[in-house]
């Protein structure tokens, strides 16, 4: 690029950059970006949007260095490069300590910034710490009580005292309000949440029922829609190319002395994977991952997939399994064993076991109808289309149940069925259970699963900072009334508990 040397102004340089990124050649954007900030590295925006996009490349340290860059050279909004740099330590590089300083610091130049404000009691929720949550989202209602993204996850954090709690009149009033459907969508998963806390189950059901058509109503209109044959297509896919143990003639090797390993936890969303990752962190050889995306970043690496696996090398699926294990080791340095807790590689347990041939997975599993209605009550992304829709979720779920059962002709030594149900019964056989699995010993766990100093992010965050409790095993029964045409088609097809 020694051309760009003999210009003396930068603004096509950087028409080239933004041109160059809109369409997709991240690399090549990045490369006109450094040059320009060779010649001109006062550009305090233009360091600003190179660290946005070596974000977006994976380039954690070099973000964080060039939104530092920005800060020196006088940034116009620095609150918000600190708020940048803080969800890069507190998503990408898992350092919540990190982020706080930074949220605190962009807190320091703006006291009433919002983003950070509900950064800062995300964060403070990730860890547990309920009251500090609480107060940080009481301060930003007080600046502007129609931040209603606030107030859906104020009422989240709360318990109400019952079906007349004040909470429900308030989020009530700011769903018909609100102008957005994003925030009605919010605030209807806030509301079922409370209704049925309170008991009121057929206000809750309703609730929510509002809430996933709002969702879906805020969708891009490029958001994926399911589609019940696809989701079809692609398991039979799945079956038909992963039809045999190893696709290699002779299988990739992991040295069992390089650390760390992963373990993987899969199953359907809100089937207990979150509280499996917390019960196998309270051993000392395991740090917690939480959902990582290394096995869908795998995926799109080897697009189109799966029909790439018949012509993928042993040094393509090397490359890729010694990428996965240097990234684990960077973010969790230190740990024998680490989580991966991505609930939808179950659709990829075949890549995984490519990848990893020793691999130990963890299929988590709950009640049919309980696992059905627990998605449709969760405000998932719309990418996870089939979450909108009940009858969409049970769909999901058979096919799910159809995927495992092939994974486990192949790989059923290595596949442990975790029960959210068995353990709420029986908690200490299921833990002893799943550590003899994962080959860890019982007695060396001394700190209970809702002690674990970590982060959670995940629906679960509260449930799993309390003791085993029973409520949510046969919560379906609540809504019996509203299930009938999920039973019906679940029993069909042999499905009942």
């Amino acid at each position: 690029m020694a051309w760009m040397t003999t210009l003396a102004d930068p603004r096509v340089l950087l028409h080239n950059a933004q041109t160059l990124e809109r369409a997709g050649r991240h690399a090549e954007a990045e490369a006109v970006y450094v040059e320009i900030l060779k010649q001109w590295p006062e550009l305090a925006d233009t360091w600003y949007n190179l660290a946005l996009l070596q974000r977006r490349l994976g380039k954690f340290a070099a973000a964080l260095e060039s939104y530092a860059q920005s800060l020196r050279r006088g940034a116009s909004q620095p609150e918000q490069v600190h708020l940048n740099r803080a969800v890069i330590y507190s998503d990408d590089l898992r350092q919540g300590d990190a982020a706080e300083i930074e949220l605190n610091a962009a807190l320091q130049f703006n006291p009433q910034y919002v983003p950070a404000l509900l950064n800062l009691a995300n964060l403070r929720e990730d860890y547990g710490k309920r009251e500090s949550a609480l107060a940080l989202y009481e301060r930003i209602l007080q600046l502007d009580p129609r931040q209603f993204e606030a107030l859906a996850r104020y009422a989240n954090v709360q318990t109400p005292s019952g079906a007349d709690d004040p909470l429900i009149a308030r989020l009530e009033a700011a769903i018909h309000d609100s102008n957005s459907a994003a925030e009605r969508a919010s605030l209807g998963f806030a509301l079922g949440k409370t209704f049925d806390a309170a008991g009121a189950y057929d206000a809750a059901f309703d609730a929510y029922t509002a809430a996933n058509r709002n969702s879906r109503a805020s969708a891009e209109p490029t958001a994926p829609v399911y589609d019940r044959a696809r989701q079809e297509s692609f398991v039979a896919a799945l079956i038909k190319i992963f039809a045999r143990k190893q696709l290699l003639a002779t299988p990739l090797e992991t040295s069992p002395t390089s650390t760390p390993q992963p373990i993987f936890v899969c199953g359907m969303f809100r089937s207990g994977s979150t509280l499996t990752e917390q019960i196998l962190a309270t051993h000392p050889r395991v740090a917690a991952g939480g959902e990582l995306g290394l096995i869908p970043g795998v995926v799109k690496a080897l697009a189109p997939f799966p029909a790439s696996m018949h012509i993928a090398t042993r040094q393509r699926l090397t490359g890729l399994a010694a990428q996965y294990l240097e990234t684990i080791s960077r973010l969790f340095p230190g740990a024998a064993l680490v989580t991966d807790k991505r609930p939808d590689n179950f659709l990829y347990i075949g890549l995984i076991k490519q990848l990893f041939p020793a691999a130990k997975i963890v299929h988590t599993t709950r009640q049919p109808l309980d696992n059905c209605l627990s998605v449709f009550f969760l405000h998932l992304d719309h990418s996870m289309s089939y979450a909108l829709d009940l009858m969409d979720t049970a769909h999901y779920y058979v096919q799910q149940r159809r995927l495992m059962a092939h994974w486990r002709t192949l790989y059923g030594e290595d596949i442990l069925e975790f029960d959210y149900d068995a353990f709420v019964r029986n908690p200490d056989a299921a833990r002893a259970q799943l550590f003899s699995f994962c080959g860890l010993r019982t007695e060396e766990a001394t700190v209970p699963f809702e002690q674990v100093n970590n982060a959670v992010k995940t629906a679960s965050v509260w449930q799993v900072r309390q003791p085993v409790y029973r409520s949510s095993s046969g919560r379906w029964r609540h809504y019996a009334a509203h299930l009938n045409e999920v039973a019906a088609y679940l029993h069909d097809l042999g499905i009942d508990n």
